[in-house]
């Protein structure tokens, strides 16, 4: 069984309230998720994640900012098990790399399920990458297996009509 403070969830779509600060945003699903650890315990850990965060209304924030907010939401309390769907969509390539790091920092002693329709997303931050066709399971295994499997990568054929003048 898994409880509450184990896991993490990050929704496609943002779950905030936009009257609400980053860090206060912590501090609610802090206190909702650990309810057990001390005051202390809960600032030292929104410390580390408000420090990737400005400190705004979330109303306020740019969409890439707010997805770094739902991240560390569903991180927060050392969550064992993360699902995020799909985390950077919608954003600007920028913010992308950055929510990458943020997932590639946290990843280590957590299992994090990650949908996302970018192979280049999958690629950098999966151990195994499932593919999912009208809704069962069409091959499972490391990036490097797959490309093994299925492919080599990106072939490009350019073809130039001749001109004439």
């Amino acid at each position: 069984m898994i409880k509450l403070e184990n896991m993490g969830v990050c929704m496609q779509h943002n779950v905030l309230f936009n009257y609400l600060t980053t860090k206060e945003h912590l501090l609610l699903y802090g206190y909702i998720k650990v309810p057990h650890w001390s005051k202390q315990e809960l600032y030292q850990e929104v410390k580390r994640y408000k420090n990737r965060l400005s400190e705004l209304l979330s109303g306020s924030l740019s969409g890439g900012m707010k997805r770094k907010l739902s991240i560390a939401i569903a991180l927060l309390g050392g969550s064992r098990v993360v699902i995020l769907d799909e985390p950077t969509t919608g954003v600007d390539p920028c913010s992308r790399r950055s929510i990458w790091e943020i997932i590639s920092k946290n990843k280590k002693g957590r299992t994090i399920i990650l949908s996302t329709h970018h192979l280049d997303e999958a690629e950098v931050l999966s151990d195994r990458i499932a593919f999912l066709e009208h809704g069962g399971l069409r091959c499972c295994g490391s990036p490097f297996y797959l490309k093994e499997m299925f492919g080599d990568g990106y072939h490009l054929t350019l073809t130039k009509k001749k001109v004439c003048v």
